[in-house]
């Protein structure tokens, strides 16, 4: 049997739709439909029910995906052994990792850049993303390690661990009026704040605290990038609650001020990685890499 179909195979079964199957793996829409049914016959089964919403496994295609994902797990255990056994044993590979925007900008940047020194034939690919997409891109296969900002991770299929906290600050422009003063949330209540999308966990918390506070609600304004928040908090819009890493160069150019808030626990920063997928020798450096090199 063709690797290939049973990567086909997978990949659709988690995509749900011949088209955005066809996207990820770089194929023709016809070549994933064809691979798709020349494993079906093999098989002698019918793998997915195609509707007018996309492609839904069958019972026969779900009790099949963990032997499939199993068998292309070996597969990459064998062609790693190889590798290793030619040349000077130098470890090799590509690298997905996803993470939030906030440690892609001022986190991850050092890691990649020490790993290109120690280990140049490892390639990490960096993908922002939110938590829910990261762990997503684990289930699908489409990560290999995902860095989430979340206090805890409650998935049975996936396998995390604290390996650093992120300080977390309130912001606004200088010349605002709570800049620089120590404040409660009496005197947030009624404020416009700029914060990063549902689902990101700290400003989740933050905006549950605001909205059950008597008195006037505050204006709150969500966005998908940091940037954006940024640059509405240092035009005098309002404040905002970020990271430390991520504002620490406008603190030190003035563009923003801190505001002395009630404060929010540091955010811990999870590693996962899916609990039954096999780790390659190149994902194990950049999981010890990452543990070694994020600010604890």
């Amino acid at each position: 049997m063709e690797t290939r179909l049973l990567r086909t195979f997978t990949a659709l079964a988690k995509a749900g739709s011949f088209t955005a199957a066809a996207a990820e793996l770089h194929l023709a829409q016809s070549t994933v439909t064809v691979q798709v049914r020349s494993l079906e016959r093999e098989l002698g089964t019918r793998l997915f029910d195609r509707l007018p919403t996309g492609a839904l496994l069958t019972s026969a295609g779900r009790r099949l995906l963990e032997e499939a994902e199993t068998m292309l797990d070996a597969e990459a255990r064998l062609r790693a052994t190889a590798a290793a056994g030619n040349g000077d044993g130098a470890v090799e590979g590509q690298v997905a990792v996803g993470a939030g925007e906030s440690l892609c900008a001022s986190r991850l940047p050092g890691v990649i850049a020490s790993l290109r020194r120690t280990h140049p034939g490892i390639d990490v690919h960096l993908r922002p993303v939110g938590s829910a997409a990261a762990v997503e891109g684990l289930r699908a296969g489409r990560l290999d390690i995902a860095l989430l900002l979340e206090p805890e991770v409650n998935a049975a299929d996936l396998v995390a661990r604290p390996i650093a906290r992120e300080p977390l600050v309130y912001a606004a422009s200088p010349d605002h009026p709570l800049a620089g003063r120590t404040v409660g949330w009496e005197e947030l209540a009624g404020e416009s704040f700029f914060v990063h999308e549902e689902g990101c966990s700290y400003s989740d918390h933050l905006v549950r605290t605001l909205l059950a506070l008597p008195g006037p609600q505050p204006r709150l304004t969500r966005f998908g990038s940091i940037e954006a928040a940024r640059s509405c908090v240092a035009a005098g819009l309002g404040l905002t609650l970020l990271p430390r890493a991520t504002v620490e160069q406008q603190l030190r150019d003035g563009v923003l001020a801190m505001v002395d808030a009630p404060e929010i626990p540091p955010v811990p920063v999870q590693l996962a990685q899916h609990r039954r997928r096999w780790v390659a020798p190149a994902a194990r450096i950049v999981a010890d890499e990452l543990t070694r090199l994020i600010p604890a």
